[in-house]
């Protein structure tokens, strides 16, 4: 028997859960993880759905990144650890209350903190962790946070799961959800991407511990299908290194209470090995199966 399709999280909390602390955020239309608007509205921008992870064959998964800053950014404070050490960590807000007050410090530059910086005309990096040290710009690192994109809708199931207030229905009454995974970004849109972005910064001159990229750990699973599970591991972080942290949500929780974000792996490799893997990795089909998929749309492969 399949596994129904279901929506994990509505506004951080499971959709089923009617306690205040979640229906109010329904009512706001607001995100728990940023304090702010949600991000997650329908095309025509009348209906705030919230939906921030929802079921895969892999696991739950994670569909909104604003979904990875909760408790006060704390996947951004991780990367700032890994890579500068236990120095105190400011949002752009606080770096203005407190400047000149701190001697070193790491700043998070990115859309709900300042600003997110923009290389070039097209190429934006989600954060910028900036070390400032007596009042100067001492290094920083480039950090990229990644959910996974969806393809279809869950519209019945949302609003099913909008209604149950009124309709008193049991979570196995609501709708399947119409949902699906986009997989095929991986290799078609993320890995050039994180690549490209990932030589930007190995350029720069304030760039010595290279690009961090956060995202779940289902997808990166995707990743080693394309570049293989067995890419060699760097021992440090370098300016052409690329450091990876994996996340997971915790054991769903009782009405009222939200999911931890739990960390799974951490690892780094240099960008010449992940670009290397990307373009003649060890899952890319052979030649011959190209030769056999033309013959067999020409009708001249024999059955």
């Amino acid at each position: 028997m399949l596994m129904k399709k279901d929506l994990v999280e509505i506004f951080g909390y499971a959709p089923d859960d009617l306690s205040f602390a979640a229906r109010s955020l329904w009512n706001l239309g607001a995100c728990p993880f940023v304090s702010k608007a949600c991000i997650k509205i329908n095309h025509d921008q009348s209906i705030v759905y919230g939906t921030c992870a929802v079921t895969s064959p892999h696991g739950d998964v994670i569909i909104c990144p604003n979904r990875f800053y909760a408790d006060n950014y704390a996947v951004l404070r991780q990367a700032a650890e890994d890579a500068f050490g236990d120095i105190p960590f400011l949002l752009f807000s606080e770096y203005i209350e407190q400047r000149g007050k701190i001697r070193d410090c790491v700043v998070a530059l990115g859309k709900n903190s300042g600003k997110e910086i923009q290389a070039g005309r097209s190429l934006s990096i989600d954060w910028v962790l900036a070390r400032l040290a007596d009042g100067q710009l001492a290094e920083y690192i480039g950090v990229e946070v990644q959910s996974l994109d969806i393809t279809g809708n869950y519209r019945d199931a949302w609003h099913g799961y909008k209604n149950l207030p009124i309709t008193k229905k049991q979570r196995e009454d609501i709708p399947s959800s119409n949902h699906g995974l986009n997989w095929a970004n991986v290799h078609k849109r993320l890995i050039p991407q994180l690549i490209r972005k990932g030589i930007i910064c190995s350029r720069s001159n304030f760039v010595k511990k290279g690009l961090y990229f956060i995202l779940p750990e289902v997808v990166f699973k995707k990743f080693e299908d394309v570049v293989g599970a067995d890419i060699s591991h760097a021992a440090q972080a370098a300016s052409d290194t690329l450091t990876v942290f994996t996340y997971q949500l915790g054991i769903a929780k009782q009405a009222g209470c939200q999911r931890k974000l739990l960390p799974v792996r951490k690892f780094r490799f240099t960008l010449a090995d992940f670009s290397n893997r990307f373009i003649s990795g060890p899952n890319l089909p052979s030649g011959a199966e190209l030769d056999a998929a033309v013959k067999r749309v020409l009708g001249l492969l024999q059955s």
